[in-house]
């Protein structure tokens, strides 16, 4: 991407003005996109994007500056002018780096932008057409393919240079069901860091099916009532849950600054006994998998909490350097446009000892989260709230009607404490995380939890 000389010089300039670490992240990064509504092509774009983001430390104070300039010139400038910031002039240094090869683990067989695109549209109009057939109230059906080709290169001075590549692949329909004047939604998002052998682990037409039977049964559901009660939050993206309301408290660039509810608690019991929490970037082909992270460390399987006791936070270099620990491969960015700071990979809460069955049959009266939405959290309180997409009051340790409305609101460090039950169906949903340095890609999961109570807000 960057010729090796180049790279030596510009972290030569950087460092210049008595800065004491220097990094150059460059990417190429390549996007495409196929947009349906109503089983017509709404739009296909291709973008192409590329640029260098470099950044110097003194300490703890970091100076950041980019450019799309690729030029030996355009570099120098940019890392002068990051450089100048931080003080007068000394003296260029010398660097000599050697790149490393990155032991790549996620294998990409069809890629997402190559080969012929109608092959592309057949897959997105399976699963929308089949959305649409599902049932005669879906009044509208929109889908997109997603294909992404993001190539990397760091390079610092204390010798480090890398290049990686992350290949992802992701469908999304969402469908809307109508009737008597009200409109209610459905979705189903898979997607992975592999290409269109993605479909091989995703019938399209299940996708699409998946969707319009949430929007069905939301359609009829009735409202849920609000107040305490036992909750059961299903597998997959009910892990949203512990990625917001705990999973962000648990990152560097809130903990680094003491803005976070989990600051000092290392080695102590924070959560039931039952909850294991990881974080995991090596898991293959991953949606949030990466082999190195930005600043071009490798990624880990970092145990965040084990049996209810905190045993790590997730680190980038700014916060290594803020909190005095080790990084842990978690520092991501969206862009070159964005400095990098601590961020989840794959973050879910492992397997358990209870039986699924006996989670539910537990319940005398409560609602079972069959799928999460979106939601927020404040990390300096824990305090939370998200959406259900589809839920069910539990009675009798039975599950019932279809509720909607249902939103979960609570304290991350609260809910922790609150899960008692810990199933053994672990799964993992896909979502796009966003914070200081941008979206990205990440994996959330659990097994079924129970939640002995919990604020559920409703009608």
């Amino acid at each position: 991407m960057i010729k090796q000389s180049i790279l030596e010089e510009v972290l030569g300039v950087a460092m210049s003005t008595g800065g004491d670490f220097a990094e150059i992240y460059a990417e190429n990064t390549k996007t495409g996109a196929i947009n349906l509504v109503d089983g017509k092509i709404d739009r296909i774009s291709d973008n192409t994007g590329s640029g260098v983001g470099i950044r110097v430390f003194l300490g703890t104070k970091t100076v950041y500056a980019t450019t799309t300039d690729l030029t030996r010139e355009g570099l120098i400038a940019c890392a002068k002018n990051a450089a100048d910031i931080l003080g007068e002039y000394k003296n260029t240094k010398e660097f000599n780096i050697a790149l490393t090869a990155v032991p790549n683990i996620h294998t990409v067989r069809s890629h997402p932008l190559g080969g012929d695109i109608r092959n592309r549209i057949d897959i997105l109009k399976s699963a929308c057409y089949a959305a649409k057939e599902y049932d005669e109230r879906i009044s509208q059906v929109q889908g997109t393919l997603l294909g992404v080709d993001h190539a990397i290169l760091v390079a610092n001075s204390e010798g480090l240079f890398k290049e990686d590549r992350h290949v992802r692949t992701r469908i999304i329909v969402n469908s809307v069901a109508s009737a008597m004047g009200e409109n209610q939604s459905g979705s189903c998002t898979p997607g992975r860091g592999m290409g269109l052998e993605l479909f091989e682990m995703y019938d399209p037409r299940e996708v699409g099916k998946h969707a319009s039977r949430q929007a069905i049964v939301n359609l009829e559901a009735g409202y849920c009532p609000a107040g305490q009660m036992t909750v059961a939050i299903e597998n997959g993206f009910g892990g949203v849950i512990f990625h917001e309301a705990c999973g962000h408290s648990l990152e560097a660039t809130q903990v680094g600054v003491g803005m976070s509810e989990m600051c000092g608690k290392l080695g102590q019991m924070i959560a039931n006994p039952k909850i294991t929490a990881i974080d995991d970037g090596t898991i293959k082909n991953g949606w949030g998998s990466c082999n190195i992270d930005d600043e071009g460390n490798p990624t880990q399987r970092n145990v965040l909490i084990e049996n209810g006791v905190l045993k790590n936070y997730m680190i980038d270099r700014l916060g290594s350097r803020r909190m005095g620990m080790p990084m842990t491969g978690n520092s991501r960015r969206q862009g070159y446009t964005y400095e990098p700071t601590s961020r989840m990979t794959n973050t879910f809460i492992d397997n358990g000892p209870d039986k699924n069955e006996d989670i539910i049959a537990s319940i005398e009266y409560g609602l079972y989260a069959k799928e999460m939405g979106g939601g927020s959290v404040n990390p300096l309180t824990g305090d939370f709230n998200f959406a259900v997409r589809e839920g069910y009051i539990v009675r009798n340790g039975k599950i019932c009607e279809a509720v909607r409305g249902a939103s979960l609101i609570g304290k991350g460090s609260q809910i922790l404490k609150d899960i008692d039950m810990v199933g053994n169906n672990l799964a993992t949903g896909q979502g796009m995380c966003g914070s200081a340095s941008g979206n990205v890609p990440t994996d959330v999961g659990q097994p079924l939890i129970r939640v002995k109570k919990i604020t559920v807000g409703g009608r």
